[in-house]
């Protein structure tokens, strides 16, 4: 059921499909005050995801405001959407980052028990889709698509794919729009088929 408080997209792709572009795009066309709630937990000796977070900030309007959601003592994302104002929108880059950086968290649990990760991650895709659904601002949501390769050979990777599936779904069923990006092309999923049952 779309959103009765504020438009919420779905922009969902694959690695260099060109999702990101897409989703500022949208933001700017929205001509309100961008948030950009930024997920990705980068390891300083990490140099290539260090430049490919770099870029990503270059490829962003300068005057966003940019809040860090798995900084330190940082607010949590559902804190973010839920204290956005209402002429705002929220650029949430993206749900696979924040995911993972749970699933890291809780590395240790997840080898003992993957199927209470696996319900501690539906939970907080949850509580984060409920929270989309009751925002007084725009939203726009970037997820990365995993589900098109082979299955993961590891725990982690498994767990990961699957509570990002799940997630994703929760969150398009109750979207305005949701639109899937592939080689730079975006094309508007609603227009084209409905949803099936949530998993």
């Amino acid at each position: 059921m779309p959103n009765a408080l504020a438009m919420t997209t779905l922009v969902l792709g694959g690695v260099r499909s060109g999702k990101s572009a897409r989703a500022i795009a949208l933001a700017r066309a929205t001509r309100k005050r961008v948030i950009v709630a930024a997920t990705a937990a980068v390891d300083p000796t990490d140099h290539e995801m260090v430049e490919r977070v770099a870029r990503h900030r270059r490829d962003r309007p300068a005057e966003w405001t940019v809040v860090e959601t798995v900084a330190p003592g940082g607010p949590s994302l559902p804190a973010v959407l839920r204290d956005a104002p209402a002429d705002a929108c929220v650029l949430v880059d993206a749900l696979g980052t924040w995911l993972g950086a749970h699933l890291l968290a809780w590395e240790a649990r997840a080898q003992r028990d993957p199927a209470a990760t696996l319900a501690a991650l539906d939970a907080l895709g949850a509580e984060l889709a409920d929270t989309l659904a009751q925002m007084h601002a725009e939203a726009i949501v970037i997820a990365e698509e995993t589900g098109w390769g082979l299955v993961p050979t590891t725990r982690l990777g498994r767990l990961f794919s699957d509570a990002l599936g799940r997630l994703t779904q929760r969150i398009a069923v109750r979207a305005d729009r949701v639109e899937l990006v592939v080689a730079g092309y975006a094309i508007d999923l609603r227009a084209i088929g409905r949803p099936v049952d949530q998993p």
